[in-house]
């Protein structure tokens, strides 16, 4: 009698679905990490251009309508590099990098 070692359609369709459930929770926990790390980042850069507008001005430095305008004009452009390098360091990357390591260790 000769066994077949690989496993039937039933199996691969566990395995499928395991996998699914692991990029599922994996993606929310992202999300979570990708809000947070947006929250400080931008509060981080929003600091540092108010103390270089304080430090270019001395004599208008504080909350002033021209600092806050100065500080919203310099995060337009910063919010979408932003957004561009968290969406590939924490979504994109570890999802590609766990069905990397799936392929490898299941199918080699």
């Amino acid at each position: 009698m000769c066994h077949d070692p690989r496993p039937d359609h039933a199996g691969k369709i566990l395995t499928m679905m395991a996998l699914l459930r692991l990029i599922g929770l994996v993606l929310a926990i992202e999300l979570i990490f990708y809000f947070l790390l947006s929250v400080y980042i931008r509060s981080t850069r929003r600091e540092v251009l108010e103390k270089e507008w304080d430090r270019r001005h001395p004599d208008r430095a504080g909350d002033t309508a021209e600092r806050r305008d100065f500080v919203r004009r310099s995060m337009v452009g910063f919010g979408k590099t932003l957004r561009a390098r968290l969406v590939g360091l924490v979504l994109i990357l570890p999802v590609v990098a766990i069905i990397v390591i799936v392929i490898l260790v299941n199918y080699y």
